[in-house]
């Protein structure tokens, strides 16, 4: 592990600005008035007809100025290859007993709910359970419980979220370079998402999206297996996402990824613990602030910042009993050694504030 200097003052007072601003919640979405219950146009709920329709048509019985429509307790089947697809200014509220049921199928790709090129959406409430248990296919990695793409000012929340063949959540663009339309203005609140087969959460080209009071945990399956996987790659870019008091625990990669082409990312007050992998693990993003966070018993370090990964604030974070299966600790490695990496190849990393695991 490298020296690690000390970030340049203006970078500081940066990351100080974002980290002040970071629990505050976008604009709420604009929905609007009507309101029409998925029963008056079919569905049954009884845990054996295909919902689907019924959910389609109530979507597409509000009016041009949207609304919500409401789905009570009840176990409904959904067809993922056709999804239930939202439109702009319309709330999906589910009753807390409700439950969406991805009916079995043989496809490497599928949505439960599409949120696809529309603005102001609401989804709240319920569970949506994935098919991987009874997954017909063996091939693809990419179903999905909600898939949010090229939509602006979306909200998620008091959800459920498990047991997808592939995320359970997505956040994501359309097409790439000068074409790309990318989402923003994402919310997650309150959200679980438990024993998907790809990762609880995926974050692509996108800006300014919030995670916040939601939990990402034993994600396995396929890799990359993580909690959140904050990964654009070469699609285009994610800028100003904060975590804010989640947990991302037992996953078999790492609690949370962040590749290259992201920056302005705060992950403050979570809670990464018990995953196979890094507790938090940085192949190249820019201008990061890792600050006030519990990173303890991951299978190898609590934070890895690697790659050509600059300008990263870790300052404040309980950083201990890490490297507990895989990593050997050794005599000199110390709390150091165990709990905390940083790659020769990174620029301007600045530590402070932190605990580690006793010498």
């Amino acid at each position: 592990m490298k020296p690690v200097p000390k970030l340049r003052r203006p970078l500081m007072l940066a990351i100080a600005s974002l980290m002040l601003s970071s629990v505050a919640l976008p604009a709420a979405a604009t929905i609007g008035t009507t309101t029409i219950d998925v029963r008056s146009k079919g569905a049954l709920g009884d845990g054996q007809h295909d919902d689907t329709a019924a959910f389609q048509a109530a979507i597409n019985a509000l009016p041009s100025t949207g609304g919500t429509v409401t789905v009570p307790a009840g176990r409904y089947m959904i067809d993922a290859s056709r999804a239930i697809n939202l439109r702009s200014h319309t709330r999906l509220r589910m009753d807390p007993l409700a439950e969406l049921d991805v009916i079995p199928n043989s496809l490497g790709r599928y949505w439960a709910v599409k949120v696809w090129y529309v603005s102001d959406v609401e989804i709240t409430g319920g569970k949506i359970v994935g098919d991987r248990a009874q997954h017909l296919g063996t091939t693809g990695e990419w179903g999905y419980g909600i898939n949010i793409t090229a939509s602006n000012s979306v909200s998620i929340s008091d959800i459920t979220v498990s047991n997808c063949w592939g995320d359970g959540v997505i956040v994501s663009a359309a097409g790439s370079g000068s074409t790309i339309k990318m989402s923003g203005n994402v919310v997650l609140n309150r959200v679980v998402s438990t024993n998907n087969r790809r990762q609880g959460l995926t974050i692509a080209p996108s800006h300014d999206v919030l995670v916040m009071n939601s939990t990402f945990s034993n994600s396995n399956g396929t890799a990359p297996q993580a909690g959140i996987d904050i990964e654009p790659m070469t699609q285009g870019a994610v800028a100003n996402v904060r975590l804010v008091n989640n947990v991302m625990s037992g996953n078999r990669g790492n609690g949370l990824e962040v590749h290259d082409n992201v920056s302005g990312l705060i992950v403050s007050h979570n809670t990464l613990q018990g995953n196979h992998g890094f507790g938090v693990f940085t192949a190249s993003p820019g201008t990061v602030a890792i600050d006030s966070n519990l990173i303890t018993q991951n299978g190898l370090a609590g934070a890895a910042i690697n790659g050509s990964s600059h300008d990263v604030n870790v300052t404040n974070n309980a950083l201990t009993l890490n490297s507990t299966r895989y990593m050997p600790i050794t005599a000199t490695g110390g709390g150091l050694g165990r709990d905390l990496h940083v790659s020769t190849t990174t620029v301007n990393i600045y530590v402070a504030g932190n605990q580690f695991s006793p010498r």
